[in-house]
């Protein structure tokens, strides 16, 4: 598989693996930020279903991460993921 060829499903993915820890899987959006070296995938979820997805001591974030860096490695181009809480009072807070 060449360069060019590289799947876009990782947005998909994130989205799929958010769903089935959430309990309002309709509320979850995946957002891709393209970037020359990067792609930043930003997650949101309802602000009750946050928790789920970071996970004790962010272990959750964490693996979801951990996947999206073997994917990196893979197809030599960098994802991370940015989980956006909802904040009442403004903008999306990043965690």
């Amino acid at each position: 598989m060449s360069h060019d060829e590289r799947p876009d499903d990782m947005q998909e993915l994130v989205t799929e693996i958010a769903r089935a820890l959430v309990d309002e899987p309709n509320a979850v959006m995946v957002e891709a930020v393209k970037r020359a070296e990067n792609t930043v995938l930003r997650l949101r979820v309802a602000p009750s279903d946050v928790g789920k997805v970071i996970g004790k001591q962010g272990r959750t974030a964490r693996s979801m991460r951990t996947i999206l860096g073997a994917v990196s490695m893979k197809y030599h181009h960098r994802y991370t993921l940015d989980i956006l809480e909802e904040d009442q009072h403004g903008p999306p807070a990043e965690s």
